[in-house]
């Protein structure tokens, strides 16, 4: 009797590769530019997670976690990130002019300051804050800058806001205003946490402990950066591994989604340390009639130096514990120095401790290992870099400049060294794999496309490109041969044989560059074209392949061997 269950699993394994088989590779909408989000999330509910639970789960699991090599699962055909309620497409895509990037996710109606109502306490974060009505009634979160830092908080926030939203994340709207205690009142129904745990009356006793620890002006004011309460129902964080189960439309395991990975490359840019689900939010909110779970970066200001505190110059450098290190500086009573601890930062009142001559993106190291940190391939890092050197010079002063230093020297620091750590990713990343980009095939069969590492002026040009041209067969993904093409540009001509391709029909191109300082230019970028009545259309490229064989970045590399 126990025989015929026996064959269960082949039968199984069988009808899955039958239906394999019968589905094609591509479909008549790919690429797709947004990801389907059709069904309803209206049973989402606040998710909780504990902090210290993460905080140690990252420290002393994540941390020694091999990756899996997992190709990103929210890619489309074309290997681009499609937009959704997570990511936008922005800088990389469009063009953004500096004055729409000083904007960033703005509207037009900042905050009127002329009166403040506190209605409780800043809960979490070492910044002091209350959130308060303004005198629009309109609801804000307001975050102070520290005396020891006088307007580096609350322009961290406003400059790593707009570079974000650039680079395609939600984030809240923010903006530089002031506060003036004097036209402040407190709400009769505002309540502050005691350290009993009791919630009792919020007193203008209260709001004085909490401006003690605030910078403040000669004239009794105080310069705060206010962020727009976020629209829907909130939810609470969002993890950076796994699912929403109350979520119909959230199928991507979040280590798992490029644009989640892609942070270790912008945190490590713009020095994002604070990586972790406290800093972000979910919320429940209603599109194209229907409840969908938009997700949110909600803290960006643990950027540019300002989570270090005047004396703790690691940040960036090495994970809050690492055991090698450590050990290290124990046994030698601090005699055997730390790279960090030789950095020679230029230190300004209003920044924080931000360098880029000695930075190396594939070093740098957040608070703590989140998964989607240890996920990240080297077809994600190449995505993010792109996206990272599309910020001209312009583009990154203009980010910079609405941070309202009163500094002009503290401006153009920061401004400079993420000019030096936008190159910096760029020279790690783009030759790192074969740096094929934007292949097109014209209507009388000329293939042109460029190289993202030569033209970033981070690799000399390789002796010549390699082209193999193949017959697609969509249904079976079988090929066939038809020649191989060479050119010492990034300009070929398709053989005869391509031409003759029927209306519907599909060809691949398998480009490579021979390169004598880039083995990895030789494995190659699989691209894929349909013949249409306007053309041919890309529809297909795979820079890597899934599995063991595709490059991993380490992430594990001692401090001390940087």
């Amino acid at each position: 009797m126990g025989r015929p269950l026996a064959w269960l699993p082949l039968i199984a394994l069988l009808a899955a590769t039958a239906a394999t088989a019968s589905a094609p590779r591509f479909y008549d909408d790919d690429p797709i530019d947004r990801e389907p989000e059709s069904r309803s999330a209206a049973r989402a509910s606040p998710l909780g997670i504990g902090l210290i639970y993460e905080l140690g789960y990252n420290l002393f699991v994540n941390a020694n976690r091999e990756p899996t090599n997992t190709r990103a699962a929210n890619v489309n055909t074309i290997d681009e990130v499609p937009d959704s309620s997570w990511f936008t497409n922005r800088i990389g895509r469009d063009t953004i002019a500096p004055e729409r990037l000083a904007r960033g996710v703005n509207a037009d109606r900042p905050p009127a300051p002329e009166r403040w109502v506190l209605l409780r306490e800043k809960s979490a974060g070492v910044s002091p804050g209350f959130t308060a009505r303004d005198a629009n009634g309109e609801v804000w979160f307001l975050q102070f800058d520290q005396p020891e830092r006088p307007e580096g908080g609350s322009a961290a926030v406003e400059i790593g806001s707009k570079l974000f939203w650039a680079l395609g994340y939600n984030v809240v709207e923010t903006f530089i205003t002031r506060f003036d205690p004097a036209r402040a009142a407190i709400d009769p129904q505002a309540t502050v946490r005691r350290p009993s745990g009791a919630r009792t009356p919020f007193t203008r006793d209260d709001m004085t402990r909490v401006l003690e620890r605030a910078a403040r002006h000669d004239d009794g004011t105080y310069r705060v950066s206010a962020g727009r309460m976020i629209p829907g129902k909130i939810l609470g964080p969002f993890r950076y591994a796994g699912t929403r189960s109350d979520d119909p439309n959230d199928l991507v395991p979040h280590e798992h989604r490029r644009e989640l990975r892609a942070l270790r490359v912008f945190g490590a840019w713009t020095n994002l340390v604070d990586w972790k689900a406290g800093n972000t939010l979910d919320t429940l909110v209603e599109e194209h009639g229907r409840a969908v779970v938009k997700h949110y970066l909600q803290d960006v200001g643990a950027t540019f130096g300002m989570a270090n505190n005047p004396d703790e110059w690691d940040k960036g450098w090495e994970y809050f514990y690492e055991q090698a290190p450590s050990r290290r500086r124990l046994m030698t009573f601090g005699f055997a120095l730390s790279p960090w601890q030789t950095v020679p930062y230029a230190e300004y009142p209003s920044v924080g401790l931000f360098e880029g001559d000695r930075f190396d993106p594939t070093a740098w190291r957040p608070h703590t290992p989140v998964t989607a940190y240890i996920e990240m391939r080297a077809d994600d890092a190449f995505w993010a870099a792109r996206r990272v050197m599309a910020f001209s010079d312009e583009l990154i002063r203009a980010a910079v400049h609405t941070g309202e230093f009163s500094d002009l020297a503290a401006e153009r620091h920061v401004a400079a060294v993420l000019i030096k750590r936008r190159d910096a990713v760029g020279r790690a990343y783009l030759p790192a794999i074969n740096p094929v980009v934007d292949p097109r095939l014209d209507q009388v069969g000329v293939l042109t496309f460029a190289n993202a590492a030569v033209a970033a002026g981070f690799a000399e040009g390789p002796t010549a490109y390699h082209a193999s041209w193949l017959r697609f067969d969509n249904a079976t993904e079988r090929t066939d041969p038809i020649a191989e093409t060479r050119s010492t540009a990034g300009t070929m001509n398709a053989p005869a044989d391509v031409m003759r391709t029927p209306i519907g029909g599909f060809i691949e191109i398998d480009i490579t560059a021979e390169s004598a300082g880039h083995e990895s230019w030789g494995r190659p970028v699989r691209t894929f074209f349909r013949r249409t009545t306007a053309g041919w259309k890309l529809v297909g490229l795979e820079r890597l392949p899934d599995g063991k064989s595709a490059a991993a970045v380490p992430h594990r590399a001692a401090a001390g061997e940087r």
